[in-house]
């Protein structure tokens, strides 16, 4: 490739580049300053992200002509039209978060003149994920960083479990009587704006590996699938899945993992899995509610026969399974028949898992 036509691709990259990250600064400096105005119920801020959006409007414009350009005068192939392709997608991507941050600052208007008591902590919980996660998913776009993208993508489920846990605040201060409908209304839609900017950022996540790998990624190949697998107890058998599940590291799958009943680590089961080479320390002891719903998840494994009530109810597509199995904990007898009580729950649980995880991501297991 001659020089100088690698040079004048390269500055057009660049230049498209430049505009991203000039837009997306604009779009997190938007999101932030709704952050300090509900905190501080500041209409002014309020105003300003509203009236700075067209400029968020007038750089996807721009970024869409120089895109265009390149493609017209680069004549690109392989990665340099991945890299166009992707931008564009992305572009658009970023306008919507703009979009998000204007359409809080007006609920906050309108929260201005209402006396409503607002659980500020919660807000700046799903915020303080939510727009680092955007952040970040535009920095592996310009460093070309998959893996960046890859490991921004995972922060979306903790999002959706964030959205849930505040929404319940709300419902619960409105029955109380200490949020009117009108304020209810509003910060839940807040709520709902900060919840999908980690959702466009997740799709900037997809494009970048587009980008990075030429795996289309759009319908949901990149997005990892949820697996969860429910025991009787949180230390118990599903610890044990989760952990064996995490060992095989597999691309596309992200997984949890909790208990009918709450209880802390076991020594046991953990001094057993570090045996066998597995990591542990992942474990936090879960019960169900305090994970997202489970019909957000793909699969869901109850490992005990009371953990079936709660799948969820027909019609679903959510795929059910049901390993009933053994809990080690609760074997009696010497340290033989325990050791064999755990080799057998291991040995039915990591053959069942593989296959399981081999079903979903088939080749593209590593």
């Amino acid at each position: 490739m001659p020089k100088h036509f690698e040079e004048s691709l390269q500055h057009d990259i660049d230049q498209i580049r430049s505009k991203i990250g000039e837009m997306a600064a604009l779009a997190e400096r938007g999101l932030r300053d709704c952050l300090t105005a509900l905190r501080e119920k500041n209409r002014v801020l309020a105003f300003s992200v509203i009236l700075r959006d067209r400029q968020i409007d007038e750089l996807e414009v721009e970024i869409d002509r120089l895109c265009l350009a390149y493609l017209v005068r680069q004549q690109p192939a392989g990665g340099p039209l991945r890299m166009a392709y992707a931008t564009i997608r992305i572009n658009l991507e970023i306008e919507r978060v703009g979009d998000y941050a204007e359409s809080i600052a007006r609920q906050l208007l309108k929260l201005t003149s209402m006396e409503a008591e607002i659980p500020t902590a919660r807000f700046v919980e799903i915020a303080e994920l939510s727009i680092p996660m955007f952040c970040e998913a535009v920095q592996s776009f310009i460093h070309q960083d998959a893996p960046r993208a890859q490991a921004a993508a995972e922060i979306e489920e903790r999002v959706d479990v964030l959205k849930s846990k505040l929404n319940a605040d709300l419902m619960r201060l409105n029955r109380e009587n200490h949020l009117s409908f009108e304020a209810l209304n509003a910060l839940m839609m807040i709520a709902r704006h900060f919840e999908r900017v980690s959702d466009q950022a997740r799709n900037i996540c997809a494009e970048v590996h587009y980008m990075c790998t030429g795996q289309n990624s759009r319908h949901g190949s990149f997005k990892p699938s949820r697996l969860l697998f429910i025991g009787r107890r949180s230390s118990g058998p599903s610890f044990m899945a989760e952990a064996i599940a995490r060992s095989f590291n597999p691309p596309v799958l992200t997984f949890a993992s909790a208990g009918l009943e709450e209880s802390p680590a076991d020594a046991r089961t953990a001094a057993f899995l570090t045996g066998k080479g597995l990591d542990v320390s992942f474990y936090k002891s879960r019960i169900l509610n305090q994970l997202t719903p489970t019909d957000e998840y793909q699969v869901i494994v109850a490992l005990s026969p009371d953990a079936r009530r709660l799948f969820p109810k027909a019609p679903t597509k959510v795929v059910c399974l049901d390993w009933s199995v053994a809990d080690p904990l609760l074997t009696t007898g010497g340290p033989t028949e325990i050791k064999t009580a755990y080799e057998k729950t291991f040995q039915f649980l990591h053959e069942h898992i593989r296959d399981l995880i081999q079903a979903v991501a088939g080749d593209r297991l590593v």
